[in-house]
């Protein structure tokens, strides 16, 4: 079977929830036996030189990038808000030079399946139909206008409120314009296949979770030796889902728990925070240690990971990292959504600020507690989320 992956970013380096999704499952279908190609904007954001990828994942993926600027322009916004029913989010995607690209590689190569890596790829749909008789799969990473809805709900300005509330209403047309345009629905989670399906989907739908390699260091980390009980944070800092839910945490949570544990550690990892940002983490007493070269000695070092999200939707994958490298993760109910945890076995929920100490307190606490919750979740993630059987299972749902 040939697939060719379609995505709006490259995915090497996998450094945020998307690439890895992207480039995890494109590895893991070349397991199974797919010839796959790979088509990415090569954006800004998150450049690459196609000759700089190691050559063991070249030589399993051919790769062929479009130079696409995707920068936030003000003035460019502006028009889209004033003259465009579309969302200035999914606009900035639209380029006819990723659309030449993409018709040549239809044109000369014959593929069973083009799979689409998320909502912003839709609009390439018709031209997929025009130059190849290949099945049309959307892989939606996501139910993109749930992320901008519930932040309308958490923003406190005003003026933000409402621009946010346009693109939120602007998404949620453009999402369900486009349901039943694609032959197969591959949703990551099982809430998100609901979304579609009261709203109208027809098409076979296959739920794919992110996995992880069954080989992945993560799963060898020695928990004996953590810095414990020292909380940490890791994620895309230029993500506005994360820096809104790291900074409700700093301010509802982190100060009030330092009154009564004035020696607790926090430290925060991730790329693309801007100054502001990185001063009111400095000012909270908070270390900031920027991006990192080895993330997986980040999850080595730490024992206790905080995912504050309010916003987002579809698989948080730091979630997912973490529990396999068995830390004990308090997050929200929004943080584990399309993840099948257990509150208090494998994981910790918190919703609100109060909560959130508790869960603090309780396991900072309790190294036996800790202890068992990194077994479950560790234990958790090998058996529910192998990369490679989800991927075998995706070649099976591609050929009936």
């Amino acid at each position: 079977m040939r697939i060719l992956i379609v995505a709006n970013k490259m995915p090497y380096p996998a450094k945020d929830g998307g690439t890895i999704a992207t480039l995890s499952l494109a590895r893991s279908l070349h397991k199974c036996g797919c010839e796959v190609d790979l088509l990415a904007m090569n954006t800004p954001k998150h450049y690459c030189k196609v000759e700089d990828i190691p050559a063991e994942i070249s030589s399993e993926i051919n790769f062929h990038a479009v130079e696409v600027d995707t920068t936030i322009k003000p003035a460019k916004a502006l028009k889209n808000l004033l003259f465009s029913s579309l969302p200035y989010n999914a606009e900035r995607f639209v380029n006819k030079d990723f659309e030449k690209k993409l018709s040549e590689l239809l044109t000369e190569n014959c593929y069973d399946v083009v799979q689409l890596e998320g909502l912003y790829l839709c609009p390439y749909i018709e031209t997929i139909r025009k130059y190849s008789s290949a099945k049309i799969a959307l892989r939606a990473h996501n139910v993109e206008h749930e992320i901008w809805q519930r932040m309308v709900e958490n923003e406190k300005s005003l003026p933000k409120r409402l621009y946010k509330g346009i693109i939120a209403r602007r998404m949620r047309r453009f999402e369900l314009s486009y349901i039943n345009s694609y032959d197969y629905l591959v949703p990551i989670t099982d809430r998100d296949a609901d979304f579609f399906a009261q709203n109208g989907n027809a098409k076979p739908v296959h739920v794919v979770p992110l996995g992880l390699e069954p080989m992945s260091p993560l799963f060898s980390i020695d928990n004996s030796k953590v810095d414990f009980p020292v909380f940490s944070f890791l994620g895309a800092l230029d993500w506005q889902p994360n820096i809104e839910g790291l900074e409700w945490f700093v301010r509802n949570v982190w100060c009030e728990y330092r009154k009564n544990h004035s020696g607790a550690k926090f430290r925060v990892a991730g790329r693309n925070a801007n100054k502001e940002f990185v001063d009111f983490l400095n000012f909270n007493d908070i270390d900031y240690l920027g991006e990192l070269e080895n993330v997986v000695n980040y999850y080595a070092s730490g024992a206790i990971f905080v995912v504050p999200l309010l916003s987002g939707s579809g698989m948080r994958v730091k979630v997912v990292e973490a529990m396999a490298a068995g830390k004990a993760v308090i997050t929200t109910s929004v943080g584990t959504e399309g993840i099948a945890t257990e509150d208090g076995r494998n994981i910790l929920v918190a919703d609100d600020a109060s909560k959130f100490i508790e869960c603090m307190e309780k396991i900072a606490g309790n190294r036996a507690l800790f202890d068992d919750i990194s077994a479950n979740a560790r234990r958790f993630i090998r058996e529910n989320y192998d990369n490679d059987m989800i991927a075998q299972g995706l070649r099976d749902f591609y050929s009936i």
